[in-house]
């Protein structure tokens, strides 16, 4: 028997917010979480791309001092997250055999990786901190959730690039199909801001350099986009099974319908411009959910800005919706928070989740002059969904031909 998996709590820290609801606000309000880079090692570095989506609120002003010391940025910013999503969810009494924790990351504790090969180097090895292993291993964002909830069902890490967390929510609803927990936070987090993946998404040539204007760099589908924008962040979702949730009296924001990964098997990089493994993910979650293609009215993009990213998955939603597509209501909110790689899909998700919620798709800023190419409808500013039962889909796409898509549905 199938069972109908809700959203119960949310929670994120984010470039336009230190909270879930901040991030959202500010996102109705058309505002820029870019910004220009104010660090030393810019300009020793003489890097080609000055400017990112830095997270607003630092997880030292929120995390004791003790914690923050003892976990790399990102996992600081997956607990930060977690814990209002907790809170939000009215922070429920159960059992912690009954909670599982999936989480994800695109690269893990790379600032701890990089600081103590720095140590290394300049101060030998007995000046490398021994809490160096479990602070940069990608499931330590996942353990500290556990630890913090706690969590004993499970504690899962998802790297799928780009990917990750929208993955993570994916298999989330498969576990507590599978009846594996009865709660499950799921979500995302990445914190590399850091001058070597600046460096080396540059020599890709996929980052925009738009130094002189940073809050208007991020453009998805704009003739203009030049690349994405590197952003940081987490976010982190409450998941359970309606049937818990109505037991203990929760507010549910929305029901996790489906959701599907695929692989495009391709190139390391590049998607696949036919978006027919895209394609294949976004059948899947709407399949999954039990509906038909013309449910979908809303969808928040992959759309990273880049020149061919955004096409291909275009060609991929043509693919799937055909005439139905100009019915469906596009938000590419990158525009606004940058690309938060593995953290990326969970704050999508709790965009999807609100807009079903409040019935209200968020904009797409800095769309100036939409490429024909892409004749998607786009929005621009705050719209209504209207009435009605609601089914909105959330698309991440990465590195290695990653593809994971979940459908929400109002609830």
């Amino acid at each position: 028997m199938t069972k109908k998996i809700v959203v119960t709590g949310i929670g994120a820290s984010s470039p336009l917010g230190g909270t879930a609801v901040e991030s959202w606000k500010a996102l109705l309000a058309g505002e820029s979480g870019i910004r220009s880079l104010e660090h030393d090692w810019v300009a020793e570095h003489n890097l080609p791309v000055t400017f990112a989506g830095e997270a607003k609120v630092r997880p030292s002003e929120v995390l004791e001092r003790q914690e923050v010391k003892r976990l790399d940025p990102s996992s600081q910013f997956a607990l930060v997250s977690a814990r209002e999503a907790w809170a939000d969810a009215g922070s429920p009494d159960v059992d912690p055999l009954r909670v599982g924790v999936d989480y994800s990351t695109g690269i893990g504790g790379l600032w701890t990786l990089l600081d103590a090969w720095d140590t290394l180097k300049e101060k030998g090895p007995r000046r490398v901190l021994p809490m160096t292993i479990p602070m940069l291993m990608p499931n330590a964002a996942s353990a500290a959730i556990s630890m913090s909830i706690p969590s004993r069902a499970y504690s899962r890490t998802d790297v799928s690039a780009c990917a990750s967390s929208t993955e993570a929510i994916a298999n989330a609803y498969e576990h507590l199909q599978a009846g594996l927990a009865d709660v499950v936070i799921a979500g995302g987090t990445e914190s590399v801001v850091h001058p070597l993946p600046i460096a080396a998404f540059s020599a890709m040539q996929a980052l925009s350099r738009r130094n002189d204007s940073p809050e208007s760099a991020s453009r998805p589908y704009d003739v203009s986009r030049d690349g994405f924008v590197l952003g940081e962040g987490a976010a982190s979702i409450v998941l359970e099974t309606e049937e818990h949730a109505l037991a203990r009296g929760a507010r549910i924001y929305a029901e996790l319908a489906g959701g599907a990964v695929t692989s495009d098997s391709y190139h390391i990089t590049a998607p696949d411009p036919e978006g027919s493994a895209a394609a294949r993910a976004m059948l899947g979650a709407v399949e999954q959910a039990g509906a038909s293609l013309t449910d979908v009215l809303h969808v928040n993009a992959h759309a990273t800005s880049t020149p061919v990213g955004d096409i291909a998955e275009y060609n991929a939603l043509l693919r799937v919706f055909g005439d139905h597509l100009p019915n469906i209501a596009v938000s590419a909110t990158k525009a606004a928070t940058g690309h938060l790689l593995g953290g990326t899909g969970a704050l999508e998700a709790i965009f999807t989740i609100l807009a079903l919620h409040e019935r209200t798709a968020p904009p797409t800023i800095n769309l100036d002059v939409q490429d024909p190419a892409i004749p998607l409808d786009v929005v621009t500013a705050p719209r209504d969904l209207g009435s009605g039962d609601l089914l909105a889909l959330s698309n991440s796409f990465g590195f290695g031909g990653h593809n994971a898509v979940v459908a929400f549905r109002s609830y």
